[in-house]
């Protein structure tokens, strides 16, 4: 736990308060860091904005402290197929959102975002480090090697107070002021079409399906989602000769939900609003003691559902990194592989989203026929499609053909316990994960492992505690099994944020895989006494 000294009034100061500062601030500040967060608005924003989330995103507020299935107020896990049809309502495609993803939830999640900010404002409430500030506007004027200064003007008096912290986080969206002082140039992708999005209450006697659809009707290239519990999402695309004005205006949202049976007798509307569905990057997320995330990073298209989910992989692949710089185990240099490697995986996502909106976009009948014509021969042909690989992330902490991929989380039981429970739950989100037969690492190891957040552990006989720093885990499900087949290998180390950072297939490549992760993280492969003689290996065939 770090104290904030010689003029530092915070460890973190993050600008910005929506869902993705509210994450950066939880994760730090559960780490036992002093965070305080600086946000213009009086309060959080009350109306819907994203729906969607996966089972990467599930695993994130697992850890966080927040898991799904604690929240049916907020979130619903979708259990079914994402249907894409035509005007006439043929199937063109189907994709699988059912079963247990292998971060070990469901594959798709739908939420209500106030809600879900209910339960992250109510999480930063409970502690102590946490100083919120609203009603103010914050901006960044001047950094050094030992802090950030901030100016924070009160918006009501217009009395303006300095700030100091070690570190700031612009997650101040789009509009980001913090990145616009920062002078961070824009990578560009272009505008991708506005869209009429509206929320719907459902009443009960309203009957429509539970499915998530895409309607690719070129005359209106609509979504229909679930949008958490108890609502409803259509979204509808802006034709050329429409003005967004004509669009919101709430006869004419009540005109385009009339065809799906949403009437003035059976529904309200929460919300309707255009939006315009932009896509593109910051080119620097990082410069010198600031950094960006969320929306002030990037930006895309909605249809791969990953918007947010983007925003809090930033916060996590940010948080753990932070802490070990705070924490004086790290030096600062590891935090630049924050934005390498998130800019990476971040664009892979923008590009795949931009992808499917080329294809549900399409509002030439011709060209739509043709799109219609050789889906509907995918489909009939009986090939099933492969999903799109999972984004790797960019160069960084990480190392070999496996590294920089999502980890997997299965369902272990300790002993002693009657109850399984997933793997995050029993030993954290950082570990080394070794398949038997194996004899322990060296104390200087696990020591060092444990102390940049990497628990050891074990799988491949009775659940048993071995001693303080080392347990077997009964594999319940067979997870680690299959994944260790899969990939061939004997040994796994997963980074604090789920990520694989190298495997190892014999005993020696195990003590090479830990003493390269010390020295990606530290800088110092021998600093915290992990051992650099390969002759130990004996003892880990």
């Amino acid at each position: 736990m770090s104290s904030p000294s010689n003029g530092i009034d915070s460890d973190v100061v993050i600008i910005g308060m929506g869902p993705v500062g509210k994450m950066a601030a939880l994760l730090l500040a559960r780490a036992g860091h002093s965070v305080t967060i600086l946000e213009r608005k009086d309060a959080t924003y009350p109306l819907p904005r994203a729906v969607a989330h996966d089972a990467e995103i599930a695993r994130v507020l697992q850890h966080a402290g927040m898991p799904v299935d604690s929240m049916p107020d907020a979130v619903e896990p979708y259990d079914d197929m994402y249907v894409w049809v035509n005007a006439d309502d043929d199937v063109l495609h189907q994709v699988d959102w059912t079963g247990i993803d292998p971060s070990g939830w469901n594959n798709t999640y739908f939420y209500n975002q106030p809600a879900l900010e209910r339960h992250l404002d109510e999480k930063l409430q409970n502690l102590p480090r946490v100083v919120i500030r609203r009603g103010v506007d914050a901006r960044v004027t001047g950094q050094g090697s030992g802090g950030v200064e901030i100016e924070v003007q009160d918006v009501a008096d217009q009395t303006v107070t300095r700030f100091r912290a070690r570190y700031a986080l612009g997650a101040d969206g789009a509009s980001s002021s913090t990145r616009t002082a920062a002078e961070v140039p824009w990578h560009d992708l272009g505008y991708f079409f506005d869209w009429l999005v509206v929320d719907v209450i459902p009443g009960p006697s309203l009957e429509i399906t539970h499915l998530a659809k895409q309607v690719c009707d070129p005359k209106r290239p609509t979504t229909v989602v679930p949008a958490g519990p108890g609502r409803r999402r259509w979204e509808f695309m802006r034709l050329n000769d429409e003005s967004v004005e004509s669009l919101v205006d709430p006869e004419r949202i009540w005109q385009l939900l009339k065809p799906f049976g949403v009437t003035t007798a059976n529904s309200a509307i929460e919300r309707g609003v255009v939006y315009t569905f932009n896509s593109g990057w910051a080119e620097n997320w990082r410069v010198n003691r600031v950094f960006l995330l969320g929306d002030a990073a990037h930006q895309m298209p909605p249809f791969a559902g990953q918007g947010l989910a983007a925003g809090f992989r930033d916060c996590v692949n940010l948080a753990w990194k932070l802490d070990l710089v705070l924490r004086g185990i790290a030096e600062d240099d590891l935090l630049d592989s924050y934005a390498s490697e998130r800019v990476t995986h971040v664009s892979d996502f923008i590009d795949f989203s931009r992808s499917l909106g080329q294809i549900i976009c399409i509002t030439d009948p011709a060209a739509a026929a043709k799109r219609d014509r050789a889906m509907i021969a995918e489909r009939e042909s009986g090939r099933t499609p492969q999903a799109p690989p999972a984004p790797r992330l960019g160069a960084g902490v990480h190392s070999g053909d496996r590294g920089g991929y999502l980890s997997r989380q299965g369902v272990v039981l300790l002993e002693g316990s009657d109850s399984p429970q997933k793997f995050d739950d029993a030993f954290g989100s950082g570990a080394l994960i070794v398949a038997e037969p194996v004899e322990e690492l060296p104390v200087s190891s696990r020591e060092t492992l444990k102390a940049l957040g990497i628990a050891v552990t074990s799988f491949g006989g009775p659940a048993s505690v071995i001693n303080q720093e080392w347990a077997r885990f009964e594999d319940v499900n067979g997870t680690y099994a299959e994944w260790f087949r899969e990939w061939d290998i004997t040994a796994v180390l997963v980074r604090p944020d789920f990520y694989v950072f190298g495997t190892a297939s014999s005993g020696e490549e195990l003590l090479t895989l830990a003493s390269d992760y010390v020295r990606a993280v530290t800088g110092k492969s021998t600093r915290a006494g992990l051992p650099v003689d390969r002759a130990q290996s004996h003892a880990l065939h």
